[in-house]
C-alpha cells in the first residue's frame, strides 16, 4: 500500500518551476524577479533575452521550464500566460577568507540563492 497522492498546492491554471542554488545574491537576483513579476510570459522572456544582468541567462532558464510545465504538464495555453509570482530566497553561503595587510585576514560571503517562478493562464480580454 502506497501513500495517498499529494494534494496540489497550486490553482488548475497555474505552473511553476524552482531554480536552486543559483550562484547569485538574493538582493541581485531580486533585481531581475522584479522585471518579469505580473508581465506576459513572451515580454518576460524577451526583456530577460535583452537584459545585460548575468544571472538574466538563469532566470530565462527557468521562465522556459515553467512554460513548459504549463503547457506539457497542466495542458495551458502558452498565449495566455502570465508571470502570477517571481521570488527569491536564500540559499547557502560559502565563507572565504582573503588575506590582508599587517597579518590580517578579511572575510569573503558567497552567498546562493532560489528562485521560484509560478505563471497563471488567464483569459483573454474580449474587447482585445
Amino acid at each position: 500500500m502506497s501513500k495517498p497522492k499529494r494534494e496540489r498546492v497550486l490553482a488548475d491554471n497555474e505552473a511553476k518551476a524552482v531554480a536552486r542554488m543559483l550562484r547569485v545574491s538574493p538582493q541581485k537576483l531580486n533585481l531581475v524577479a522584479q522585471l518579469i513579476r505580473g508581465r506576459k510570459a513572451s515580454a518576460a522572456l524577451a526583456d530577460l533575452q535583452f537584459s545585460r544582468k548575468r544571472i538574466a541567462v538563469d532566470v530565462k532558464k527557468c521562465l522556459e521550464s515553467a512554460i513548459a510545465n504549463a503547457e506539457n504538464n497542466h495542458n495551458l495555453e502558452v498565449d495566455d500566460l502570465v508571470v502570477a509570482e517571481a521570488h527569491v530566497g536564500n540559499g547557502i553561503v560559502m565563507k572565504r577568507f582573503s588575506p590582508r595587510g599587517r597579518g590580517r585576514s578579511g572575510r569573503i560571503y558567497k552567498p546562493f540563492s532560489h528562485l521560484t517562478i509560478v505563471v497563471r493562464q488567464v483569459e483573454a480580454e474580449a474587447g482585445a
